[in-house]
């Protein structure tokens, strides 16, 4: 990547921002040296690991990453035989616990049902050495001092030289206290000269306390003397001193071997610790610019929606929608100066690298970007006094290079092209260069002031002009980009709101070419038009979900009216079932007094006994309620069909016929709900006109018929897509508002593959999977358009 073009859009300034969010001084060394790439795949990669950093910092918050230290030159000294200080073996413990810390927390989450794929495979790599961390931690606190405890003998070296200090300041605070003290001392206290105790004695009486002067004062006054009271236990003192340092560096060298052994796995754990670390510092990072992840492709496509410029102030900057690669490859930006368009450009060529550094962008949800090969930048005043290059010069000495090595995968950056010569001579430079650049299929965009360029884009497809707008009443720039829109001259207008008298104005716009001012009124009413077409798609949009809403709540309310029906019915069910049983019981009886009856024959039957029984059974037989909106008979008789449009009369419903299930009973569907009607509780509405302008429905014939619903269970992947296909077009013809497919449960493969091809389906408006009463997931509930 060419530095200039990472100084001139201030990629450098997103490496420090990064840096800042790293927890371990391994993530900071990996952030200051990130580079954008330009293979596609590890793009995708690194975008996938900062995506899932960022999913961990949503559902948590924050991870353990603290005490990690770079302990690589450490290990490596320690690999060729060199002994480790204390407070190095003491970093090389803390790190080891950090990964262990990091490593728990991913297990846990994952342990918890969340899917975290790159990480889980970064934590397997690393390796728990808690017998080193124990070895380090048992010999050293946490302020870098090998404890008492690391071996015995230190132990007893310890005490013996606590002892011997002890007894060294009895003797000379004896001394101190003393009658004389205060004349033969210049001061009562005890110092150290030279590792030995000392007191301050006055130049007199140096001969008092005998032993070794160790030190006077400047003005040679007062002599530090060692008594020779204390100069055998301050020997004593000094031997237990020395050999304290020997135990402490052979301490210290057993650690060392110890980690010299787990020194390989230690290297890798850092290697991986800095990866982690780097995940999270991007995360980190995204989440404070409000960022998101673009969706990455190879076909040259820009989709920014709502894009900032991630190094100003999100309170002050404008979003603006930029998109490019899709209907043109070209951007011509024209306006007036400071009113945003270098800001749009700088915009678009950070985020890009941005993304190709595997960083989440600050736009909206949904954005795309692609890789580039290369991203080249012609921003500024380049003007060089050394060098002897006016701006000029200096703009089309980097233009030259740029056109030395763009192609088809470039993304090229101008600003102010064609600036700081002649105006006409400038304008038809600039032409020539876009002309240049576009032709080898690179995507370009490109500001400038020359008025010649707004007939550009209108004069080769793939190119489209654009503009960034400036509110006359205010005279300001909003610095909201018009795609589609040239800039306009707002020279007239400005001098008029600051006051110009109106016959100055006339008299300057005679100056002013016809064509010209017809170009300014174009242009004028397309930023009224698509001022206009925005306050309507915002009211359209406004309405739509209104709709959705009102949508969802009338679902809502017909699942609840249906349930409601269900409860009914099945009381109904049960209080039938009851008299039935009654009934039988009933009838049991009767039937018994007649056998008795029989068996006495020899008594005559009188009739009135017969006609009570008779009497007795009709009786016994249930009488239901019946609906009388169920018995009314049809308004018209007339043959039902699938895909008729019928009403339930009992339930005063409105709904088709999805297929016959049996004589006289039809399946119905309501809405989302599918019920079993008898066909005398149906009355006929009306049928769909088949569709007979195309010749695939001249071929179906007229008495084809399309069934509602498909069922797909135990198709294969290829067949089934190719079966959903057909019969969409063969619902379309029949003219089904929507229609249901049967795919199962099972693996949810052939449910994916389905809604895969829905989804990018031009008749499709909409698809859900079926309701608790249709099916559930094992079917999709299709609307068509």
């Amino acid at each position: 990547m060419n530095k200039r073009v990472l100084r001139i859009l201030e990629f450098e300034k997103i490496r420090e921002a990064l840096m800042k969010h790293a927890a371990s001084s391994l993530g900071k060394e990996k952030a200051e040296t990130i580079l954008p790439s330009f293979d596609f795949e590890e793009v995708v990669k690194w975008q996938e690991e900062t995506d899932e950093a960022a999913k961990v910092l949503r559902l948590k918050g924050q991870v353990p990453l603290g005490g990690i230290f770079d302990v690589r030159p450490s290990l490596k000294r320690a690999q060729i035989g060199g002994d480790l200080s204390a407070s190095e073996l003491l970093d090389i413990a803390s790190t080891i616990y950090g990964g262990r810390q990091i490593k728990n927390f991913i297990e846990a989450m994952v342990e918890d049902g969340v899917e975290l794929p790159i990480l889980s495979s970064y934590i397997e790599q690393l390796t728990t050495l808690t017998d080193l961390e124990r070895k380090i931690k048992n010999c050293i606190d946490d302020h870098g001092h090998v404890m008492d405890g690391a071996s015995d003998k230190l132990r007893s070296i310890r005490q013996t030289l606590r002892s011997a200090e002890s007894r060294i300041r009895e003797k000379l605070e004896n001394m101190t206290r003393s009658s004389n003290a205060q004349k033969m001392l210049s001061d009562a206290i005890i110092t150290i000269r030279n590792d030995r105790f000392v007191i301050p004695v006055k130049q007199e009486y140096r001969s008092a306390y005998g032993g070794i002067v160790h030190d006077q004062s400047a003005s040679g006054a007062t002599l530090f003397i060692e008594p020779q009271a204390v100069v055998e236990l301050n020997n004593t003192l000094q031997e237990a001193r020395a050999k304290e340092k020997q135990e402490v560096e052979r301490i210290l060298h057993e650690l060392t071997l110890f980690v010299a052994e787990d020194a390989e796995s230690m290297l890798h754990n850092v290697k991986i610790l800095t990866e982690i670390d780097f995940m999270f510092a991007k995360a980190s990072f995204g989440q404070k610019i409000k960022a998101s992840m673009p969706k990455m492709n190879r076909e040259g496509r820009i989709r920014l929606f709502k894009a900032r410029h991630p190094l100003i102030d999100i309170k002050q900057v404008v979003p603006n929608d930029i998109i490019l690669g899709e209907d043109y490859s070209a951007i011509v930006i024209t306006g007036p100066n400071t009113g945003g368009k270098t800001v749009t450009l700088k915009t678009l060529g950070l985020l890009t690298l941005m993304a190709q550094a595997g960083l989440q962008i600050p736009a909206l949800d949904g954005s795309e970007m692609t890789v580039f090969s290369s991203v080249f930048a012609d921003i500024g005043d380049e003007q060089s006094i050394e060098q002897s290059l006016s701006t000029f010069s200096s703009h089309m000495t980097n233009i030259v290079e740029i056109l030395k090595q763009v192609d088809a995968n470039s993304l090229v950056l101008f600003d102010e092209l064609g600036a700081g010569t002649d105006p006409q001579e400038g304008a038809a430079l600039a032409i020539a260069i876009l002309d240049d650049v576009y032709n080898r299929g690179a995507k370009v965009v490109a500001t400038t002031h020359y008025p010649e360029l707004k007939a550009y884009g209108y004069n080769r497809s793939g190119v489209i002009n654009a503009s960034v707008e400036f509110d006359v009443e205010t005279l300001s720039p909003t610095y909201r980009l018009l795609l589609g829109v040239p800039g306009r001259s707002n020279a007239f207008e400005i001098s008029k709101r600051l006051g110009l008298s109106q016959h100055v104005i006339e008299n300057a716009k005679g100056y002013v070419s016809q064509e010209t001012n017809k170009v300014e009124n174009m242009i004028a009413s397309l930023e009224e038009s698509k001022k206009q077409a925005e306050e309507e798609w915002s009211e359209a949009e406004d309405i739509r979900k209104d709709a959705e809403h009102l949508h969802q709540e009338l679902q809502k309310q017909i699942i609840a009216f249906y349930e409601e029906r269900d409860k009914i019915l099945e009381k109904a069910e049960e209080d039938a079932k009851e008299a039935i049983e009654k009934a039988k019981g009933d009838a049991e009886a009767i039937i018994r007094d007649l056998r008795k009856m029989k068996f006495n024959a020899a008594q005559a039957v009188k009739e009135h006994e017969l006609i009570e029984a008779r009497k007795r059974l009709e009786e016994a037989v249930p009488t239901l309620q019946k609906n009388k909106k169920i018995v009314q008979k049809q308004k018209a008789k007339q043959k039902l069909l699938p895909g008729d449009e019928v009403k339930v009369v009992s339930l005063d419903q409105r709904g088709h016929i999805v297929e016959q299930v049996s004589e006289g009973e039809f399946q119905v569907q309501i809405g989302i709900l599918k019920m079993k009607v008898k066909e005398k509780d149906l009355e006929y509405i009306s049928r769909p006109t088949p569709v007979a302008t195309k010749p695939l429905a001249t071929i179906r014939g007229s008495e084809h018929h399309v069934k509602p619903e498909l069922d797909l269970r135990g198709e294969r992947y290829e067949d089934a897509v190719l079966m959903v296909e057909k019969y969409i077009d063969d619902a379309l013809l029949a003219g089904y508002p929507s229609v249901s497919i049967i795919h199962g449960k099972g693996t949810g493969a052939l449910r994916k593959g389905v809604h895969d091809f829905l989804k990018n389906h031009r008749h499709v408006k909409a698809y859900r999977l079926g309701g608790m009463a249709e099916g559930g997931s094992g079917m999709t509930y299709v609307e068509l358009k």
